[in-house]
């Protein structure tokens, strides 16, 4: 027995020794975008290594014990302004671009994810429904519903994009519904009316079935984009007991009786409002209905979030929608700042997905519509006849969606305002350790994944003036990861 029990210490030690020598000999391959524009999400020749020299300062320790949510993806909308630019271009260059941003693999950036627009959005050449009808006339059976202007240009993008990543996740949402169902019969503003309600659900139906017949599949709808804004054009407002209303009546069961799987998502606006999703929610029925909420941050704070997820971690979280724009001329790019706010603190917030507006626009940021289209809207990238400039959007969702692919899961990694444990020599006897809980550890902004295959993967942004060399541990083991003030690093091993 003695033997035995010798054995298994032996065998024991052995493992955690080779786990050692794992380890201390993993690369740690790294992409960066530095502020002056010299590395644009560029992969790095240095080669770094894990080793038991801790150095000063607290390291971000990352943990893939500790698991939070799935990741759906990272992308952006596809609107039909992004569709119209994109299918103009040759076959050749196009066929290049849509191949660089969904291409997963080592010389492409990956992006995961399509926000679509059900019907018209404000970024569009003109406006238009699937049932628009002469002033006067009604189609509560919906006879002449078609999804008309999507085939012009955005189905055909959209196979396209399938053919790359065929299983990429689609959500869609609408700006407004057909003028003949709103109370101002008009394409801005105006609520939906009542007695419509019914015909509204039955719209939805038959938008995700006519999809599916072309072979686009719509993993998730909102109910509205931005519900609370009635000053796009176009544009629905709605109060929450008219979403909770149009949903717990309407639209899941007509989801149900359809046999639709499509995700129902509300709300899909401000982070400045967490009680709209969690009034419905509070709603039993509604909610059996409802998968989760989804987000902007043109108001409030991302903590909203995190509010609603504290409230009901039973529902998953969206963010959906963010402009982010840069002047096309600058000699620098706000990296730190925008990875910061829209990856890192995004995510730590619970979101599944990161979703920015949009996919793409012309040197003039259009088309959009008039009286409340988005005039300064800049594309992830500009498109002017065959020729592409790449903008601030793209390079931040490159360094989540390239490394973080769907099914990959945040793990935890120590937050700037965390708590740490300083470690350090007694000043007298140097054989004496002490240890000191630090209030705050101040490490850079972060956020930490585990992907499908088991690997590691850190985004880092120093929003900082100073270099600092980011100190990380993982499994006992160190690691100091160079990156200069301003810039984003991207790690993974």
């Amino acid at each position: 027995m003695q033997n035995l029990i010798e054995c298994k210490r032996l065998l024991l030690g052995l493992v955690l020794s080779l786990n050692i020598l794992i380890l201390s000999a993993q690369q740690i391959e790294s992409w960066i975008t530095s502020p002056n524009r010299l590395d644009l999400f560029q992969r790095q020749t240095e080669k770094i290594t894990f080793g038991d020299e801790q150095g000063r300062g607290l390291p971000i320790i990352i943990d893939d014990r500790q698991e939070y949510q799935t990741m759906d993806g990272f992308g952006f909308a596809l609107t039909e302004g992004s569709a119209f630019h994109l299918n103009r271009m040759s076959s050749a260059a196009r066929e290049q671009i849509l191949n660089e941003m969904f291409r997963s693999d080592s010389e492409n950036v990956g992006f995961s994810y399509v926000r679509l627009t059900l019907g018209a959005s404000d970024l569009n050449n003109f406006v238009y429904s699937y049932n628009d009808l002469p002033q006067g006339e009604k189609d509560t059976e919906l006879k002449k519903f078609s999804l008309g202007h999507d085939y012009d240009d955005v189905i055909p993008i959209m196979k396209e994009i399938l053919k790359i990543i065929p299983d990429i996740k689609i959500m869609a949402s609408p700006w407004s519904a057909p003028t003949w169902m709103k109370a101002n019969n008009k394409v801005q503003d105006g609520s939906l009316k009542k007695e419509y309600y019914s015909v509204y659900a039955n719209y939805f139906v038959k938008y995700i079935q006519q999809m599916a017949k072309v072979g686009i599949n719509i993993d998730a709808v909102t109910i509205q984009n931005e519900p609370l804004n009635s000053r796009n054009t176009p544009s629905m407002p709605w109060y929450w007991q008219e979403h909770n209303e149009f949903v717990r009546d309407y639209l899941g069961p007509a989801f149900k009786t359809a046999d639709i799987k499509t995700k129902i998502i509300i709300f899909d606006h401000n982070c400045d409002r967490p009680d709209y999703p969690l009034a419905i929610l509070n709603d039993a029925v509604t909610s059996q209905y409802v998968d989760g909420s989804a987000f902007h941050h043109y108001r409030g704070y991302l903590s909203g979030m995190s509010i609603v997820h504290r409230a009901r971690p039973d529902k998953n979280i969206y963010f959906t929608e963010q402009m982010l724009t840069e002047n096309p001329e600058s000699e620098t790019i706000n990296i730190a700042a925008s990875v910061k706010r829209l990856l890192i603190d995004v995510t730590r917030n619970w979101s599944k997905n990161v979703i920015l507006w949009n996919y793409a626009a012309d040197p003039l940021n259009d088309p959009h519509t008039d009286n409340g289209g988005c005039s300064m809207c800049q594309g992830a990238i500009t498109i002017d006849g065959n020729n592409i400039t790449r903008n601030i959007a793209y390079y931040t969702i490159a360094h989540a969606s390239k490394l973080v692919r769907p099914g990959s899961v945040r793990i935890s990694s120590t937050h700037p305002f965390d708590p740490g444990i300083d470690i350090t020599e007694d000043e007298e006897r140097a054989e004496v350790h002490r240890a000191t809980v630090v209030e705050h550890s101040n490490v850079l902004p972060n956020v930490a994944f585990k992907t499908p295959e088991g690997r590691i993967v850190l985004i880092v942004a120093n929003d900082s003036y100073s270099e600092n060399s980011v100190k990380i541990q993982f499994n006992g083991r160190f690691a100091n990861l160079p990156l200069a003030p301003g810039a984003v690093g991207t790690y993974i091993w």
